[in-house]
C-alpha cells in the first residue's frame, strides 16, 4: 500500500479544519458568546500548521529537478490555495476578536453575518472538487463570492455609518466596522483561490477579470470549451501576451495570440494593426477579435509563423541571417517608397530623451551629474547636451514623412523563412514620421542585447551597420541631406534612454558614453553644415 501524497492529504485536513472553524464562526455570529470565540481562536495553530505542510510539500515538489511546467503551475496554484485558506481562518479569528471588544454586542447586528458566512463555508467546500475536476465554471463561481460579499459590505457599512451619527457608541461601531472588514476580505482570499484554479486549468497565471476577458474575446471565434494558454511575454506597460490554440466554428485548428492590458494601449495596438493592413496589406497580423471592459481591453490576433529577428541574430546561421536581412531591407525600402508623403516630419528625439532621463537617473544615479571642470576645461552635463541638441534639432526637419513602425526593436520583427516574408508586431506606436526614428531604434536594439562573446558582438555590429548603409543609400536617392545628423540624434536618444532597461552597470555605462560622444560630436558641427556630418557607425557598435 503506497503512502498518501502529503499535498493531497494535508489539503484535505486543511479544508476539513477550516470547515469546522467556519461552523464555529457562524455559531458565534448566530449567538455571540465569549466561549465560542475562545474555541475558535484556540484553533489558530491547526490551520496554520496544515497550511504550512501543504506549502512545504509544494515547495519541495517545485525544487525537484525535472518537473514539467504543468506540474510547476499546479504546485504554485496549490500553494496559493493553501495560503489563502489559512488567511480565511485568520480573518475569521480577527473578526471575533474585534467583535469581542465591543461593550454593546447589539450594535454589531451579529445575525446579519450568518447568511454571508454560510455562503463562504459553502464556497470553501467546493474548492477541492473544483481543483480535482479542473472545473473552471466552478472556479469562477468561487471567485464571484467576492462580489456578493462586497454587496453585503456596502449595505452593512451604510448601516453602521448611519448609526454613528449622534450616538454615544461610536467606539463599538468602529469595532463593528473592523469586524465587517475582516469578513469582507474573505472574498479577496476566495478570488485568489479561484484565480489559482483557473491558472492551473488554462496553463498560465491569470487574474480573475482577465479570464472573463479571454472568454469574451474568444466568443464567436472558438468552439472550444476549455482554454489553454502559453505565456509569450510581459510588456513593460503591464500587458500580458500569450499564445492560444483553439478550434474555429468549422472545427479548424487556429493558432492565435491573446494580448490584454490597459485599454488605451490595446486600442492603440488595434488601430496600428488596422492602419498597417490599410497602408501595406499583409505585413501586420489579422485581428480575430477585440473586446473592451472598463479600463481593460483584449485582442485576439493571428499567430505569425517564423522567428523574431532577435532570435535570428543571436542563434541563426550566417546564411539565415543574411537572407532575413535582405528580406527586411527590401520590405522597409518598399514601405518607405509606398507610404512617402511630401509632408516634412519632426522626430524630436531630444524631446523624447529629455522626458525619459528621470527614469534613467532613477536606475543609474551616477549618470546624473552636473557640469564639471577638468584642468580648466568645462565638461557639460548630459542634460545640458540634450538641451543644446534639442535647439539644433528644432531647425532640422525630415523633408518627407513615411509610415513607421514606431517601436522597431528586433523582437518586433518576424521573418518567416518558408514564405520568405517579413511581418511586424506590437504596432501601437505606428504613425507617419521621420524614417530615422525606426532606423535608430532598430540599430540600438541590436547593441542593447546583453551578449558578451566577441563573435556575437561583431555580428550584432554588422546588423546595425548594414541597416545604416541601407537607410543612408535611401536617403541619398531621396535627396535627404541631413539624414546622418538626424540619425545621430536618434542614436543618442536610443543609447541613453535604453539604459533605463539595462541593469548591468558596465553595459549601461558603455551606452551612455556613446550617447555623450554622439551629442558632443553633433554639437561641434557648425550651424548650417549638418549635411557634412558623418558618424563612425561601425566603431560605435563594436565593443
Amino acid at each position: 500500500m503506497s503512502s498518501p501524497d502529503p499535498i493531497t492529504e494535508n489539503m484535505s485536513f486543511l479544508l476539513a479544519e477550516l470547515d469546522g472553524q467556519l461552523t464555529r464562526l457562524i455559531s458565534y455570529f448566530d449567538a455571540p458568546r465569549t466561549e465560542t470565540a475562545l474555541q475558535l481562536i484556540q484553533r489558530a495553530g491547526y490551520s496554520h500548521n496544515l497550511s504550512a505542510r501543504v506549502r512545504k510539500a509544494c515547495l519541495s515538489g517545485m525544487m525537484r529537478g525535472k518537473t514539467s511546467e504543468t506540474k510547476q503551475l499546479r504546485l504554485q496554484g496549490t500553494d496559493t490555495i493553501a495560503r489563502n485558506l489559512d488567511l480565511i481562518s485568520r480573518l475569521g479569528r480577527r473578526a471575533v476578536e474585534q467583535a469581542e471588544r465591543m461593550d454593546r454586542q447589539k450594535v454589531l447586528r451579529a445575525d446579519t453575518y450568518v447568511t454571508p458566512l454560510k455562503m463562504v463555508r459553502k464556497t470553501v467546500a467546493r474548492i477541492q472538487e473544483a481543483l480535482d475536476d479542473r472545473d473552471s465554471k466552478m472556479a469562477v463561481q468561487i471567485g464571484q463570492t467576492r462580489a456578493e460579499l462586497g454587496v453585503f459590505n456596502d449595505r452593512l457599512f451604510r448601516t453602521y455609518t448611519r448609526d454613528m451619527q449622534g450616538t454615544k457608541h461610536a467606539g463599538d461601531l468602529a469595532y463593528a466596522l473592523l469586524t465587517l472588514n475582516e469578513i469582507t476580505r474573505m472574498g479577496e482570499a476566495l478570488q485568489a483561490i479561484s484565480e489559482a484554479i483557473l491558472s492551473i486549468n488554462i496553463g498560465q497565471s491569470v487574474q480573475f477579470e482577465r479570464y472573463f476577458t479571454l472568454r469574451s474575446v474568444l466568443a464567436g471565434v472558438s468552439r472550444d470549451e476549455d482554454i489553454s494558454l502559453q505565456p509569450l511575454a510581459e510588456t513593460r506597460s503591464g500587458s500580458a501576451i500569450s499564445s492560444v490554440s483553439l478550434r474555429d466554428a468549422k472545427g479548424k485548428t487556429v493558432s492565435a495570440v491573446f494580448k490584454d492590458g490597459d485599454r488605451r494601449k490595446v486600442k492603440e495596438e488595434r488601430v496600428g494593426v488596422k492602419s498597417w493592413n490599410s497602408v501595406y496589406p499583409g505585413l501586420a497580423p489579422e485581428i480575430l477579435s477585440y473586446e473592451k471592459s472598463g479600463e481593460s481591453a483584449a485582442l485576439l490576433i493571428e499567430h505569425l509563423e517564423g522567428e523574431t529577428f532577435e532570435d535570428i541574430v543571436l542563434g541563426g546561421s550566417d546564411d539565415a541571417l543574411a537572407e532575413a536581412q535582405a528580406a527586411l531591407h527590401k520590405t522597409v525600402r518598399d514601405i518607405w517608397r509606398q507610404t512617402r508623403t511630401d509632408e516634412p516630419a519632426e522626430m524630436k528625439a531630444m524631446d523624447q530623451l529629455g522626458k525619459r532621463m528621470k527614469d534613467v537617473y532613477r536606475l543609474h544615479k551616477r549618470f546624473d551629474r552636473g557640469a564639471e571642470s577638468i584642468n580648466g576645461a568645462t565638461v557639460a552635463s548630459l542634460d545640458d547636451l540634450i538641451a543644446a541638441a534639442a535647439a539644433r534639432e528644432a531647425k532640422l526637419k525630415a523633408p518627407f514623412s513615411v509610415y513607421i513602425h514606431g517601436d522597431f526593436n528586433l523582437d518586433n520583427v518576424i521573418y518567416d523563412a518558408v514564405a520568405k516574408k517579413i511581418r511586424f508586431i506590437d504596432l501601437h506606436r505606428s504613425r507617419y514620421m521621420d524614417y530615422v526614428q525606426d532606423v535608430s531604434v532598430f540599430m540600438v536594439s541590436n547593441y542593447r542585447l546583453q551578449v558578451l562573446d566577441a563573435g556575437t558582438r561583431a555580428r550584432i555590429a554588422g546588423v546595425a551597420a548594414d541597416m545604416h548603409a541601407m537607410a543612408a543609400k535611401f536617403a541619398r536617392r531621396e535627396k535627404d541631406p541631413t539624414f546622418e545628423y538626424r540619425l545621430a540624434l536618434g542614436l543618442a536618444r536610443s543609447f541613453a534612454s535604453s539604459t533605463r532597461f539595462v541593469v548591468d552597470q558596465s553595459h549601461a555605462r558603455r551606452m551612455i558614453l556613446r550617447a555623450r560622444y554622439i551629442l558632443e560630436s553633433a554639437l561641434a558641427v557648425p550651424a548650417g553644415k549638418e549635411a557634412r556630418f558623418r558618424l563612425p557607425v561601425r566603431m560605435l557598435f563594436s565593443d
